[in-house]
């Protein structure tokens, strides 16, 4: 077993062509033959190209970025646009987008709207490029569900940490009376905010702040200007949700989520989610865990896990 797994995961020493990738979408697909035979012969696009990034909704609306180690000008936006125009005249509903030092170019738009499809009712998810989403949609519905599913019997407010562009948030505020939710990036709070408006949602609050400056707060080690009108004190939140990046709960968080009745944890990297288990589990128990195959054909597995305090 370990055998196969380190074959899987080894990396060849000699380049290997690759002109698919099927664990993506169709239209990523789609788009990756496209863009080759659209850059190959333009000089303009080409040259220092190093890396085309692709964004895509189950609607078939896409954001592709072409990332550069040069200066970007007028002759590669008119390249990029007449890219652009002929990509649509072939149906396909692309944005493009140029990226170099200190450089971003916008030929229209840099995002799409997601429409996903959960218990029952449709969520409308904008996802600005370059910043976080979930990458695997279909799954991102199964996540969803399920985090609605062990949390339909909750009581009282949810609080969300690493909220992102509200993927969670939305969807659990019918479970809750209210969700206070923070992020600490700019793009996907401005996001959040489109995403509760156009979800018609009016229990959802996002608070612009770092995962450890909540902390603070709500420990009263500091005051900050951007929770001014906001009264800490009279949410009831017995459920806390997290959904850290690849580095898990620093250790003063992972104290402070341990003084809620119920935590919902989401994470992207088993390893540090044991080391946090390690912590949580002092106060808490798991009650109940689920695996998600985020990147199929990977080692990669996202993993739910909702604690309960014992």
């Amino acid at each position: 077993m370990t055998c196969t797994t380190l074959c899987l995961i080894s990396r060849p020493k000699s380049r290997i062509r690759v002109d698919s990738f099927p664990a993506a979408s169709q239209l990523i697909n789609t788009l990756m033959k496209a863009m080759i035979a659209g850059v190959r012969d333009n000089h303009a696009l080409r040259h220092k190209l190093f890396q085309i990034d692709y964004l895509t909704t189950l609607s078939n609306q896409a954001v592709v970025s072409l990332l550069y180690h040069k200066k970007l000008d007028e002759e590669w936006r008119e390249a990029a646009t007449a890219l652009r125009d002929a990509l649509r005249a072939q149906g396909l509903n692309v944005h493009l987008i140029g990226r170099a030092t200190k450089t971003k170019i916008e030929l229209d738009q840099d995002y799409i709207d997601e429409r996903l499809p959960v218990a029952g009712k449709e969520m409308i998810y904008r996802q600005v490029e370059n910043s976080f989403t979930q990458p695997n949609a279909a799954m991102n519905i199964q996540m969803l569900e399920w985090a609605l599913e062990v949390t339909k019997d909750s009581k009282g407010d949810l609080l969300e940490l690493y909220c992102g562009n509200g993927n969670f948030s939305l969807a659990l505020a019918r479970n809750f009376n209210r969700v206070l939710a923070t992020e600490i990036a700019k793009p996907s709070v401005a996001a959040a905010q489109y995403n509760i408006a156009a979800n018609h949602i009016d229990n959802v609050q996002i608070i612009r702040m770092a995962a450890e400056e909540f902390t603070q707060a709500m420990n009263g080690v500091r005051e900050f200007n951007r929770l001014q009108g906001i009264d800490l004190k009279r949410y009831q939140c017995e459920t806390i949700f997290v959904d850290p990046p690849r580095s898990g709960l620093d250790s003063e968080t992972e104290k402070m989520v341990q003084a809620y009745p119920r935590i919902l944890y989401i994470s992207c990297n088993p390893e540090t989610l044991c080391k946090n288990l390690e912590t949580l589990s002092q106060t808490h128990t798991v009650s109940r865990l689920a695996l998600f195959d985020q990147f199929p054909y990977t080692h990669h597995m996202e993993c739910g896990v909702l604690l309960t305090a014992k």
